[in-house]
């Protein structure tokens, strides 16, 4: 499956971004889909994740109540609705499909290009 991220931007701290990731090449709905944040000289970190489904999502503790993630898996899309946006989550955004293995742990197989997100203060 090909992912293709965008709607970052610049921002000043308090406003909101919309991202959309839109998904091709394979059932959408087969997948779960995730993003994820990279922000400059640290390690790529986990922020939301949906069901395949849209039956359940999850949220690093740091934007749960300000971060909504939702998929339209009629159009192939999963967005991403960032609001009250900090300074410090700034970041380049990526968006994933993967799947739970049989332990439980989401697995990511595929990835989007990545979206930039600056938030200034």
């Amino acid at each position: 499956v090909q992912l293709q991220a965008s709607g970052g931007g610049l921002v000043q701290a308090g406003g909101s971004l919309r991202l959309s990731c839109a998904a091709s090449g394979d059932t959408f709905s087969n997948y779960d889909m995730g993003w994820f944040r990279q922000a400059p000289g640290k390690e790529r970190e986990f922020v939301s994740r949906i069901t395949w489904s849209g039956g359940s999502t999850y949220y690093r503790d740091s934007v749960k109540g300000r971060f909504t993630i939702s998929r339209d898996n009629a159009k192939n899309m999963v967005y991403l609705q960032m609001n009250s946006l900090k300074v410090e989550d700034t970041a380049v955004y990526y968006c994933a499909a993967g799947w739970l293995l049989v332990s439980g742990t989401p697995k990511y197989e595929y990835w989007g290009q990545g979206t930039q997100v600056t938030v200034s203060s």
